[in-house]
């Protein structure tokens, strides 16, 4: 395709997306399913009008990824309920820890054994595939900051965490295949890799987090009365925390997410404080906040990249990509693996039953998968366990946008209607 005629069918498919917001809402498919079948269809699988290449093109699509999942990520952060305590945040820690260590473990051995992958490869595609998805799963996330619904609330924290808690793995299995240092014994990969990475990307998040909260709070107060840039504000600060996070070998993703946290905590903190002082004076103006007023502009963004990452999808599928084992991985993944991950994560939590069978059947496998896997390429993954990777992880890819696509509208309404809220504080 020419340049022109990609602005034409991009173009063309946000002027539909746009004009149809109404009649998508009301339809039983996401607005994902929708890319994926243009993408399918201008791509190999039907009218072969282009073919993207994920293994020629991984720094790009490294980089695209990238971009996207940190994104939306800072608007899962922004999103979280607050005041934070860790008896509502106990479920989704659990979550994105001791689940998704079953879930690596399970579809490395499933990669080992049914697959015959090597086991650091079955390592790897288990890290690559186990987090779930935050761009993606916007129909089963908390949909504004005082969403207090406890499911979109656990969904949207584990995707917001399970993303940095990921990362170990795929080092792990990177390092089980010669391309990354584990150190003796694992010594390197266990305190670098899992406990600095992980406590740092957390430290250096609150911090940034806190901070850019309180300085935009006392620049818009008195005597200040500064007007502040709220949009570039929150692209600072992912860009910022992911940097210093990088720097100091830290998990980046992992780092914006709760400099997003910290961020909201801080300025309803700050807010709770000053609504008290003002309603004394007979004075309740509200001031805005950095994380309200980027949020808008950052769900835009995701929007926009879930355009362009779903169509590049749909265009490098061929229709021998579906083979048997990569259907039957994503099959093992959705109706085995994260159930019972789920379910053992979430034992002794006194979450509901409904919950975690909910929880269990919506893990959307996305984005993030997609950018695990270009990083693991550009590491010096070989070429033919690249393709082999790049194909099971693109099906396993689009079975979830049509899978949980299909289920999420009929399902997640049936469960609404019944409720379910967080405890308010």
């Amino acid at each position: 395709m020419t340049n022109a005629q990609w602005f034409m069918l991009v173009g063309g498919l946000l002027l539909v997306r746009g004009l149809t917001s109404t009649i998508l809402k009301r339809s039983p498919v996401t607005a994902a399913i929708i890319y994926l079948a243009v993408g399918l269809l201008v791509g190999p699988s039907v009218l072969n009008l282009f073919h993207f290449n994920p293994l020629k093109e991984s720094a790009l699509l490294e980089v695209l990824t990238e971009i996207a999942v940190l994104i939306s990520l800072f608007s899962a952060g922004v999103k979280m309920p607050v005041p934070f305590s860790f008896a509502r945040w106990r479920a989704p820690i659990l979550l994105a820890t001791a689940s998704m260590t079953i879930t690596v473990a399970m579809v490395a051995a499933f990669a080992y054994y049914v697959l015959g992958l090597p086991l650091g490869a079955g390592v790897l595609l288990g890290a690559i595939l186990a987090p779930t998805d935050p761009v993606l799963a916007t129909d089963v996330q908390s949909r504004h900051p005082g969403d207090r619904d406890q499911l979109r609330f656990t969904l949207t924290c584990e995707a917001g965490m399970n993303d940095g808690s990921a990362f170990p793995f795929v080092m792990l299995g990177l390092g089980l295949l010669g391309l990354h240092e584990l150190g003796d014994n694992g010594l390197n990969w266990v305190v670098v890799d899992v406990l600095w990475a992980t406590l740092g990307a957390i430290a250096i998040g609150v911090a940034a987090g806190v901070a850019l909260a309180r300085l935009g709070w006392k620049l818009r107060r008195e005597p200040h009365r500064h007007e502040l840039m709220d949009d570039f504000l929150g692209l600072g600060l992912i860009g910022f925390v992911y940097g210093l996070s990088v720097v100091f070998h830290a998990w980046g993703f992992l780092a914006v997410f709760f400099a997003a946290v910290a961020l909201r905590q801080t300025e309803q903190k700050l807010a709770r404080a000053t609504q008290a002082s003002a309603e004394k004076n007979h004075a309740a103006e509200p001031l805005p906040t950095v994380s309200e007023g980027s949020l808008i502009f950052k769900e835009h963004l995701e929007r926009l990249s879930e355009v362009m990452l779903v169509l590049l999808v749909g265009g490098s599928l061929f229709l021998n990509s579906w083979s048997w084992e990569a259907v039957g991985l994503a099959l093992f993944l959705f109706m085995v693996a994260r159930p019972i991950s789920v379910v053992i994560g979430l034992m002794g939590t006194g979450t509901s039953w409904r919950i975690r069978g909910m929880t269990g059947w919506f893990g959307v496998r996305g984005i993030g998968s997609l950018y695990y896997l270009m990083y693991a390429i550009q590491h010096g993954l070989p070429e033919t366990l690249a393709l082999q990777m790049i194909q099971l992880t693109l099906i396993v890819v689009t079975l979830s946008i049509l899978l949980h696509g299909v289920s999420v509208k009929p399902m997640m309404g049936r469960f609404w209607r019944r409720g379910n809220q967080i405890t308010p504080p």
